[in-house]
């Protein structure tokens, strides 16, 4: 079981780093009382590896309970779970600019004004700051920095690689709706004018073998692999962790079949990529 604990001050990052880190597959619970980690931290242990990660995120909405999270980390480390404190922080005038972006009230502000709540937060958070295993300042970084800065420490290999569904599918049944890109290969000769070949799919050999064999096939594949190399590098990028990616033929079993299979096949040697292939319309003819 790995147990994180994310806190920081109010407008550094904390729900960005929340929801970066459930896609990263943690289990994620928000404003937990510190004495209250423990009984979560062993719940998910009994769950029988359903929960192997939990990250429980804090802000001053718990401040009542800031003096226990010491010695709730101790007991943690004590059982053996050695959980790791994230801290988010920024300059008061980025914080200062944040807040009035969204136009809401700082937390600790009551009736003062919004720098006396910052600084009141910090004061208050100080001593959590000194215990963090990883102090972050968001000031100078953007919503994919900061998820970046965060994969690097709390990601594994498997966690950050991308997950490309190919797709096929056939247009007379209509365009799948979740598809990222689509991609048309009725130019290719259709293997159902082929008596020998219209009782058989995509994933028989004799219409793989028919269809990859086609004039401009291999060369469609080629630049449309490189293309998927681009695409995939800029959703890295943006924080994109899933792609679908559609291939029509006109019914979904021959051509757009044994495209998706060659492929899925190409794109599984790439690093940083989880591929699977899925057949919508294969079987419906």
């Amino acid at each position: 079981m790995e147990v994180a604990v994310v806190s920081g001050l109010s407008g550094a990052g904390r729900s960005t780093a929340a929801k970066c880190l459930e896609d990263l597959g943690w289990f994620v619970v928000d404003n937990l009382p510190p004495e209250l980690i423990a009984t979560m931290v062993e719940l998910g242990a009994q769950a029988r590896g359903a929960i192997t990660k939990v990250a429980v995120v804090m802000d001053v909405r718990s401040r009542a309970f800031t003096d226990d999270l010491a010695s709730v980390i101790k007991d943690l480390d004590a059982r053996g779970y050695k959980p790791r404190v994230l801290f988010l922080e920024a300059t008061d005038a980025v914080l200062v600019r944040r807040f009035e972006a969204v136009r809401r009230s700082h937390p600790m502000q009551g009736d003062g004004r919004l720098a006396d709540g910052i600084t009141a937060e910090r004061r208050l958070l100080s001593p959590l700051r000194e215990e963090a295993d990883l102090v972050l300042d968001t000031s100078a970084l953007s919503v994919h920095d900061l998820r970046a800065k965060i994969e690097d420490a709390f990601g594994s290999e498997a966690s950050t690689q991308t997950r490309v569904t190919v797709l096929s599918f056939g247009y007379k049944y209509g365009l799948p709706m979740d598809s990222d890109l689509v991609m048309d290969v009725r130019f290719l000769p259709n293997p159902f004018w082929i008596p020998e070949l219209r009782e058989h799919t995509g994933l028989d050999t004799e219409v793989r073998n028919y269809v990859l064999t086609q004039e401009g096939a291999e060369e469609f594949l080629d630049r449309y692999h490189q293309l998927l190399r681009l695409i995939g590098a800029g959703y890295k990028r943006e924080g994109k962790r899933y792609l679908t990616l559609a291939v029509g033929c006109t019914g979904g079993k021959h051509r757009s079949v044994a495209i998706s299979e060659e492929l899925a096949q190409r794109l599984s040697k790439e690093d940083g990529m989880a591929v699977k292939v899925v057949h919508r319309d294969l079987g419906r003819e």
